[in-house]
């Protein structure tokens, strides 16, 4: 799933990471794919349901089978990825939620499934006070319950753990907590890690040099692996380094700035890893200029390593 930078004769001689950006699904699913190409997208992530309510989007196995087709035979968008609703919290020590959590996971993963999708990318939640280390067995088994209902081989849809900025009692505010989410979970290769570039700066992770970038991958391997990066969201950030706030700004309008980002984007470790935007754009989501602009950091950041 990588892309190539050309050099000055049209060869292509640098590996480069996909840029794609979070769009609209509309209606029948396919159309995100055209969504995508018309701001010029190399990928695209969309939400399976609606973000904020419960009940899931219901799609025939003919619609499911069809978003397949038209993604395999897309001329410019090369992968997939799905964005479970933010209501699951898998770490709640409520049982009625935790309960509507795994279930609405479970429709989620089942239609990213059916899509064909790269993965689904997953915050986890919050324990509410209850501690990290009791919700732990509680997260695991939901995820590994979900994928054994959807009944995901290791070649089907990986859940995707993102980071979380921090604030609260978020679950996954390090790449230690991921891991150890991972080993709760028995080591599933089924679950990989989607990386959000605002939620790392707001959680107080740095990345702005080239030091600072060798410094996270070689945390990321430390922990969960490189192996189960699948995926990163490039997003700059609304609040302050630390802040543990989610609040994402378009790149080059925050605090982290393109110069920061190129350190990171650079990076040769992570050059088979696509990076999606989930910047604001001008109030309905990425433009055909961030997904320009994005490209641009990309090549700033090749240029710091090459």
């Amino acid at each position: 799933m990588s892309a190539h930078v050309l050099d000055p004769i049209g060869t292509a001689t640098v590996p480069s990471m996909l840029i794609g950006a979070h769009v609209r699904a509309g209606k029948g699913l396919v159309p995100a794919l055209q969504h995508g190409a018309d701001i010029g997208a190399d990928a695209v992530q969309i939400f399976t349901q609606s973000p904020r309510m419960w009940k899931p989007s219901q799609y025939s196995d003919d619609v499911l089978a069809a978003y397949r087709a038209a993604q395999a035979e897309h001329p410019s968008v090369q992968a997939t990825f799905c964005h479970a609703t933010y209501l699951i919290n898998l770490a709640s020590p409520d049982p009625e939620l935790a309960a509507k959590s795994r279930s609405c996971l479970t429709a989620n993963l089942h239609t990213a499934d059916g899509m064909g999708a790269d993965g689904l990318v997953l915050h986890i939640g919050s324990h509410r006070g209850s501690g990290f280390e009791t919700a732990l067995p509680a997260v695991a088994e939901a995820l590994v319950g979900a994928l054994d209902e959807v009944d995901a081989d290791v070649e089907s849809c990986p859940i995707l753990l993102e980071n979380a900025a921090g604030a609260g009692d978020t679950v996954g505010r390090s790449f230690e907590e991921l891991a150890q989410v991972i080993d709760a979970a028995g080591g599933d290769e089924r679950l990989g890690v989607c990386l959000d570039t605002q939620h790392l700066w707001a959680s107080g992770v740095p990345f702005a040099t080239m030091d600072e970038a060798d410094a996270l991958v070689a945390l990321i391997e430390a922990t969960v692996g490189m192996d189960r990066l699948r995926c990163m969201h490039l997003n700059d950030s609304k609040v302050e380094f630390g802040a543990n706030k989610d609040r994402h700004e378009n790149l080059g309008d925050g605090t982290i700035g393109p110069d920061a980002l190129a350190a990171l984007l650079g990076h040769p470790a992570l050059q088979d890893i696509p990076a999606i935007l989930e910047v604001p754009g001008e109030g309905d989501g990425p433009r055909e200029q961030d997904v320009a602009g994005a490209r641009a950091v990309l090549e700033a950041g090749l240029a710091l390593r090459s």
